[in-house]
């Protein structure tokens, strides 16, 4: 008797906590991945609106803001990643944007993942890449993260607005 009602009442906490999550993450998810000789680089990221707002723009010098909603975004590779001079090892990472001027931006991977985007804790940022900034010609209203083959490697993309910031990398 006492295993069935332990196994309805952990049923039903399980069930609640799913229904938590469903309720809080309000925004669609996106998966952008770039996959070469077996091996590949992945971003699971939320996906939020503009509503005409001016999300990078807002953005306070010197803050991290997690790329996306809700839960923070995560990024997984199973290849060690060259970012120019930054070696990113196999693993995986939260991501953060950080604004470091006026349309100056830096990648940062993080070696917590599964936080909320709320909680970033900066003592476990580790590596930090430098974005390029260029406007795109088509407006982008949900976030978006994509890989774009580019030489002998891609490069990960963010784009939202007008705006594509972007960091060229290859697998070692």
């Amino acid at each position: 008797m006492f295993k069935k009602m332990f196994t309805v009442g952990l049923s039903a906490v399980v069930l609640s906590s799913a229904v938590s999550v469903v309720y809080a993450q309000r925004n669609p998810r996106g998966t952008a991945k770039f996959e070469k000789n077996g091996k590949f680089a992945m971003v699971e990221y939320g996906r939020p609106s503009l509503k005409g707002r001016d999300m990078l723009g807002q953005l306070a010098p010197g803050k991290a803001w997690r790329m996306g909603s809700d839960k923070s975004t995560t990024f997984t590779n199973t290849q060690d990643l060259s970012f120019g001079k930054v070696s990113v090892p196999t693993g995986a990472y939260s991501l953060w944007l950080k604004k470091t001027g006026d349309k100056e931006f830096t990648l940062v991977f993080n070696k917590v993942t599964g936080q909320w985007g709320t909680e970033h804790d900066v003592t476990q940022d580790t590596y930090y890449v430098p974005l390029t900034t260029t406007q795109g010609s088509e407006k982008v209203e949900l976030f978006t993260v994509d890989f774009k083959e580019a030489g002998k490697g891609a490069e990960l993309r963010l784009l939202w607005d007008t705006s594509i910031l972007a960091a060229p990398f290859t697998m070692k």
